[in-house]
């Protein structure tokens, strides 16, 4: 298997680091949706990080259905197997999503010259990222996120949308302000799986 994309994105780092806990093989390219356009479009004509080139060269698109897919492969899922406990994970792992969602939105919205930029809809998208980490500070100081021993997917999903917001947006990411999030995402950060896939801009 090939995952296609720049580790600089969430959902690119997200989705490797989940297939190497889930202990498949695959090879990671990364290829800019900006700057290597052609060569991502080669791959996947959508132009879509994270792209998945399956072992029978079939194209899938969008970190969840990549994930969906490692687990497919793999044969087991990083989510917890009591059903509460699963509902639980299901909902901050959405939320960790939605900061992912927003933090890159605020980055797209930086891209615009001033004059394009819309002040109602950039102080709605940070206010959303705020209450994402809100959320996610409570519950990480409920200890419902923690770095281990054994990730979950809502573990994952917090740190990196952190480790991203810190890494392009560090004054949105203020470790005093969110402290049970910012020690969270640090503990995720030390462990070998995350090292082994950093945030990159190369």
């Amino acid at each position: 298997m090939l995952l296609v994309g720049m580790l600089d994105s969430p959902y690119v780092r997200r989705a490797a680091v989940t297939g190497t806990l889930l202990g498949l093989e695959f090879e990671h390219r990364s290829v800019s949706v900006f700057r290597h356009m052609d060569e991502f479009r080669a791959i996947n004509p959508l132009i879509k990080a994270p792209s998945l080139v399956t072992d029978d060269g079939t194209v899938i698109s969008e970190s969840l259905l990549i994930i969906q897919h490692f687990e497919d492969v793999a044969g087991r899922s990083l989510r917890p197997v009591e059903a509460s406990a699963r509902i639980r994970d299901l909902s901050l792992t959405g939320i960790g999503i939605v900061a992912a969602d927003k933090a890159v939105a605020i980055g797209y919205e930086r891209r615009r010259p001033e004059a394009q930029r819309h002040a109602p809809w950039q102080e709605r998208i940070l206010a959303q990222l705020h209450t994402a980490f809100d959320l996610l500070d409570a519950a990480a100081g409920r200890g419902e996120l923690t770095a281990g021993p054994e990730l979950l997917p809502s573990d994952i999903a917090a740190a990196i949308a952190w480790g991203y917001c810190r890494f392009a947006l560090a004054e949105h990411a203020l470790p005093e302000r969110w402290p049970a999030l910012a020690e969270q995402a640090r503990a995720c950060e030390a462990l070998d799986v995350f090292k082994h896939w950093p945030i990159d801009r190369e």
